[in-house]
Protein backbone atom coordinates (compact mmCIF):
# COMPACT_ATOMS: atom_id res chain seq x y z
CA UNK A 1 0.00 0.00 0.00
CA UNK A 2 1.34 3.33 -1.01
CA UNK A 3 1.24 5.71 1.78
CA UNK A 4 1.63 9.91 2.54
CA UNK A 5 5.36 9.25 4.32
CA UNK A 6 6.80 7.29 1.39
CA UNK A 7 9.43 8.74 -0.36
CA UNK A 8 9.05 9.56 -4.17
CA UNK A 9 11.60 7.43 -4.72
CA UNK A 10 10.81 4.59 -3.29
CA UNK A 11 7.37 4.59 -4.84
CA UNK A 12 9.12 4.81 -8.08
CA UNK A 13 11.46 2.35 -7.07
CA UNK A 14 8.81 -0.24 -5.68
CA UNK A 15 6.07 0.57 -8.16
CA UNK A 16 7.19 1.59 -11.61
CA UNK A 17 4.13 1.88 -13.34
CA UNK A 18 3.28 4.74 -11.27
CA UNK A 19 5.57 7.04 -13.21
CA UNK A 20 3.59 7.80 -16.15
CA UNK A 21 0.59 8.22 -13.98
CA UNK A 22 2.84 10.89 -12.43
CA UNK A 23 4.16 12.45 -15.89
CA UNK A 24 0.65 13.21 -16.73
CA UNK A 25 -0.78 14.97 -14.26
CA UNK A 26 2.56 16.83 -14.24
CA UNK A 27 4.88 15.55 -11.59
CA UNK A 28 8.00 14.89 -13.28
CA UNK A 29 9.25 12.93 -10.00
CA UNK A 30 11.63 10.79 -11.98
CA UNK A 31 13.73 13.69 -12.93
CA UNK A 32 13.37 15.91 -9.58
CA UNK A 33 16.51 16.19 -7.43
CA UNK A 34 14.44 16.13 -4.63
CA UNK A 35 12.79 12.54 -5.17
CA UNK A 36 14.92 11.01 -3.04
CA UNK A 37 13.80 13.19 0.16
CA UNK A 38 10.40 13.81 -0.52
CA UNK A 39 7.30 12.73 0.55
CA UNK A 40 4.35 12.19 -1.56
CA UNK A 41 2.57 14.26 0.47
CA UNK A 42 5.37 16.76 0.17
CA UNK A 43 5.04 16.43 -3.34
CA UNK A 44 0.95 16.34 -3.81
CA UNK A 45 0.84 20.01 -1.50
CA UNK A 46 3.69 21.40 -3.81
CA UNK A 47 1.45 20.46 -6.82
CA UNK A 48 -1.38 21.86 -5.39
CA UNK A 49 -2.82 18.21 -5.53
CA UNK A 50 -5.29 16.85 -2.92
CA UNK A 51 -3.16 14.44 -0.86
CA UNK A 52 -6.37 11.94 -0.62
CA UNK A 53 -7.22 12.17 -4.36
CA UNK A 54 -3.40 11.35 -5.18
CA UNK A 55 -3.22 8.26 -2.88
CA UNK A 56 -6.60 6.76 -4.13
CA UNK A 57 -5.38 6.89 -8.02
CA UNK A 58 -1.67 5.75 -7.04
CA UNK A 59 -3.13 2.87 -5.25
CA UNK A 60 -5.80 1.83 -7.77
CA UNK A 61 -2.90 1.64 -10.28
CA UNK A 62 -0.78 -0.78 -8.12
CA UNK A 63 -3.56 -3.12 -7.36
CA UNK A 64 -4.46 -3.51 -10.54
CA UNK A 65 -1.58 -5.07 -12.02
Amino acid sequence: MITKDMSLMELMQRFPQTQQYLKSINMHCSSCMGAMNETIEMAARQHGLDIDVLLAELNRLVQEE
